[in-house]
């Protein structure tokens, strides 16, 4: 709770800043892939977890 504290809130400059940030690191055609991957990774981990609540 003190780093949130210490931080504080995320404001829209900051994200923006992060997005700038990730479009230099990864490019705008590679950052699609990059949320289809993690979309594709929650939605298995979700399946995996109502799996395991049927056994």
């Amino acid at each position: 709770m003190s780093l949130f504290i210490y931080l504080g809130m995320i404001g829209t400059w900051q994200i923006v800043l992060i997005i700038l940030v990730l479009l230099l690191l990864f490019g705008g055609k590679k950052i699609p892939d990059l949320m289809k991957g993690l979309g594709q990774g929650i939605k298995e981990f979700k399946n995996s977890m109502k799996g395991d609540e049927a056994k």
